[in-house]
């Protein structure tokens, strides 16, 4: 049984910290810090301020039940129910990944494209497989408001997600959600073609983190038998919905480039740009034809 928390803020602050820290929690001051300040509606400079600020008993008991769940292994960041990306707040779901920033590499690489078409064309558009929480499209379209964009996936629950995110960042008007799997609903012709798809090989399924093998949707990890069945998929499809000047941009596990890049090049396209993650691995690939 858990020590009673403090109802004062400077106090609770460390004593939530403190349970994180015995229980092993990789980065208990900054997981305290989330949890504290969500359900108590507090913020950072309130904590330094007011350290004897008094937390109400129903939001001492959402704390506690919180901490309870990050130190059995729930991410903080499905405790909380969102997730920031790329400056954005994004809603979570059982049904969704966790954007994580090594996605944003891929934001990153085709950003500069998207506005030049835009710029060029009055108009990008763009299609988002496997949407997830919408985080790529929506990305896109909060940073060029001339991009529409159409977020596709299999999971009727991600859909729901991305368009409740795109409402509640005010794009709803320039995003549609697709239940479709991979190409098979899909019509018109896009601009850029986007994807973080599942690239994790089925066997490898149970080696990943607890908090990603426990709490992400398998479905949205698993690549297959060699990870890389997903990549064949949108490299045979892309051609019948990519404009002439299109880009073909992908998120890959860091040791995919070269047979990701073959299985494009067999398909008529070649390798554009290659990123890097924050951490230096090879993350993003963008193909032309």
């Amino acid at each position: 049984m858990a020590d009673a928390l403090p109802a004062a803020l400077g106090p609770l602050l460390r004593a939530a910290r403190a349970r994180l820290a015995a229980a092993g929690i990789a980065d208990p001051a900054l997981d305290s810090r989330l949890i504290v300040e969500h359900f108590s509606g507090t913020a950072r400079a309130q904590a330094i301020a007011e350290p004897g600020r008094s937390v109400e008993a129903a939001a001492l008991a959402s704390i506690d039940e919180a901490l309870r769940r990050r130190v059995a292994g729930e991410p903080v960041h499905r405790i909380l129910g969102y997730r920031e990306f790329y400056g954005l707040r994004l809603s979570l779901s059982p049904d969704t990944l966790e954007p994580r920033p090594d996605t944003e590499t891929l934001v990153d690489a085709v950003l500069p494209f998207a506005k030049a078409t835009a710029e060029r064309l009055g108009e990008c558009r763009i299609l988002d497989l496997g949407t997830g929480t919408g985080a790529i499209a929506l990305a896109l379209l909060s940073a060029v408001p001339a991009a529409t964009a159409t977020g596709v996936d299999i999971s009727p629950g991600a859909l729901a997600t991305a368009m409740r995110n795109a409402k509640d960042l005010g794009l709803g008007g320039r995003f549609k959600a697709l239940h479709s799997n991979w190409f098979e609903k899909v019509s018109g012709r896009y601009h850029l073609i986007a994807a973080n798809p599942p690239y994790i090989a089925s066997r490898d399924i149970e080696n990943l983190q607890d908090e990603v093998r426990d709490f992400d949707p398998h479905r949205a990890l698993d690549g297959g038998v060699d990870g890389l069945v997903p990549y064949g998929i949108i490299a045979g499809g892309a051609e019948g919905f990519l404009e002439a000047q299109g880009k073909v941009a992908v998120e890959i596990g860091h040791t995919q480039q070269s047979e990701v890049t073959a299985i494009f090049a067999r398909a008529g396209y070649r390798l554009a740009e290659a990123r890097r993650d924050l951490g230096g691995n090879d993350r993003v690939l963008v193909f032309e034809r």
